[in-house]
């Protein structure tokens, strides 16, 4: 993402250089695919968490003692990590998480229309001319 983002920078100060245009698109078509790959998969942990009232984040507890509502505090020491609260804290982290992933790869897709336009590529590159581009003068 920054990486994108310098690009983005330098490209908008040398808008004729082709060469930034197409670093542009590889970047931001990189980024915009891991940000969609990123939000997928928080979705499905999000999803799995829920329906499975969390039991899967205390999988690595070998307790018989563990309720079958992960959401229920209970600290036993046959547990490498303290189960209070961990339902919730994941849950409040990762809907955070996948919604910033989500715009970023929003962002991203924009960053990849624009580099298109920039080299004629696509329905919108027509009315983009050239002199826009590259003033003469």
């Amino acid at each position: 993402s920054v990486a994108a983002g310098i690009v983005a920078i330098l490209v908008s100060h040398n808008l004729s250089r082709a060469a930034l245009h197409w670093t542009l698109l590889s970047v931001s078509l990189l980024n915009c695919l891991l940000s969609v790959a990123c939000s997928v998969g928080l979705a499905l942990a999000i999803a799995l968490t829920v329906h499975s009232r969390g039991m899967h984040l205390v999988r690595g507890c070998d307790s018989s003692a563990l309720p079958d509502d992960a959401r229920v505090a209970i600290a036993t020491n046959d547990c490498p990590f303290n189960t209070t609260r961990i339902y919730d804290t994941a849950l409040a982290l990762w809907f955070p998480a996948m919604l910033l992933a989500a715009a970023e790869a929003v962002l991203s897709g924009r960053c990849c229309l624009v580099a298109l336009i920039f080299r004629g590529i696509g329905p919108c590159a027509r009315s983009y001319s050239k002199e826009q581009v590259c003033p003469v003068g």
